[in-house]
């Protein structure tokens, strides 16, 4: 019989990755009450045109990678690609913009895309996404940076870089696209055909391109930080200056672009210690002004960003970061013919972590496992119960006595 596997692109994040997972997670949930900012969910699923209109329709997510089906009735669902519009149409749905503004907002989620499995590129992958909608500060563009910034540093991340663009707003990126066209036209001859297709849906999207040849010829392109209006110069300016003031050192990179439609303004990465060009940026984001209009609430702005969960965790494996993983309070190795499941149930209801055999273990081999798995072993003998702690002496304990000894 044929044995059945996870499908290609997902993976199984097993007991052993947890404590790593872990680490990286429950950081993230603290700083992000620290910063102010509440926990949403929102649906593996959504309306198929939420992405088509936002992500932009000659976008790489929608041409080639969103997982898009039929249901029963005939409508066109897709599996959730990435966070922000979604999180912008609960925001829209739910009228949080009655809410004092901006409003904060995060969510841990899983995402589809349908891409070549790599290194740390899967199909089905998790992602911390954070959102403040409803202000146009650029203290907020600022803050989203720097929450990053500062998850890295106390997760232990060293090897890093974070790479910062402003790519305007629809005003002066239609000049902008005007010269870059003229540039392109000029170059036909030398661009491959993912550029030329890149170039057909989105102008600024040649810069995504993957060829080294093509990137090389492209760093000679103009610049769209040379074509920005002054109100979009002045925001990114004080972005700058923000980012100046909480110590946050970053790369002016003017090539950088967001694969998707609805970026505006502010643009950034995050790339990490993987060298590997698919795994190594570990965080996007950016500004989006105009997402809610687009979705069909009222003119409001919005900035945040993406962050695998995944590539973050191969990052602290580069660093070599490794926590410990969580041991029991306390493990009951019992002699034939006796047992510790009420004291098991008793340490557990005071908010221990207790266990015992149920794999039919020698004593001899109980105790091997619970020394490598427990902080404390009670041996349950007919005559009576030991309690063994590592470079402690043997105490003969009952319950009663047990419980005191590790609530005290």
């Amino acid at each position: 019989m044929t044995r059945i596997e996870a499908p290609r692109g997902t993976h199984d994040v097993l007991p052993r990755d947890q404590p790593l997972w872990r680490t990286v997670t429950e950081e993230m949930e603290r700083l992000c009450a620290l910063y102010g900012y509440r926990r949403i969910q929102t649906p593996v699923f959504e309306d198929t045109e939420l992405f088509a209109r936002t992500s932009g329709a000659g976008s790489d997510i929608v041409q080639k990678e969103m997982y898009t089906f039929e249901d029963r009735s005939g409508r066109s669902l897709t599996l959730r690609p990435e966070g922000t519009a979604p999180i912008c149409r609960a925001y829209v749905q739910h009228g949080m913009k009655q809410e004092p503004q901006p409003v904060k907002l995060y969510t841990f989620a899983a995402m589809y895309r349908y891409a070549a499995p790599q290194r740390g590129r899967f199909r089905e992958h998790y992602q911390l996404s954070l959102e403040c909608i409803g202000s146009a500060d650029p203290a907020v563009d600022a803050e989203v940076i720097q929450y990053y910034d500062t998850l890295l540093r106390h997760l232990g991340v060293t090897r890093y870089e974070l790479q910062l663009n402003s790519i305007g707003d629809r005003e002066c990126r239609r000049q902008y696209v005007e010269r870059l066209e003229a540039w392109l036209d000029a170059h036909a001859g030398e661009l491959d055909d993912e550029a030329r297709q890149k170039r057909a849906t989105n102008p600024l999207r040649v810069f995504d391109v993957k060829n080294e040849q093509t990137r090389a010829l492209l760093a000679d392109a103009p610049k769209i930080g040379d074509s920005l209006c002054d109100p979009c110069a002045e925001h990114f300016a004080q972005v700058r200056a923000h980012l100046d003031e909480y110590g946050v050192a970053y790369t002016l990179e003017p090539t950088l672009v967001r694969g998707l439609d609805y970026y505006t303004r502010t643009a950034f990465e995050f790339v990490g210690p993987d060298e590997s060009a698919q795994a190594s940026t570990i965080c996007g984001g950016g500004r989006y002004d105009y997402l809610v209009e687009e979705i069909g609430g009222p003119p409001t702005p919005g900035m945040g960003f993406g962050a695998g969960i995944e590539r973050l965790v191969l990052s602290l494996e580069l660093e070599g970061v490794t926590p410990e993983e969580p041991k029991l309070d306390v493990f009951f190795a019992v002699e034939p013919g006796q047992s510790a499941l009420a004291a098991v149930a008793r340490l557990r209801e005071v908010g221990l972590a207790a266990d015992t055999d149920y794999g039919g273990r020698s004593l001899k081999g109980q105790l091997t496992y619970g020394q490598r798995h427990a902080h404390a072993v009670v041996v349950v003998a007919k005559d009576g119960w030991t309690l063994r702690r590592p470079g402690e002496l043997d105490v003969v304990v009952d319950l009663e006595s047990l419980e005191d000894l590790f609530t005290a």
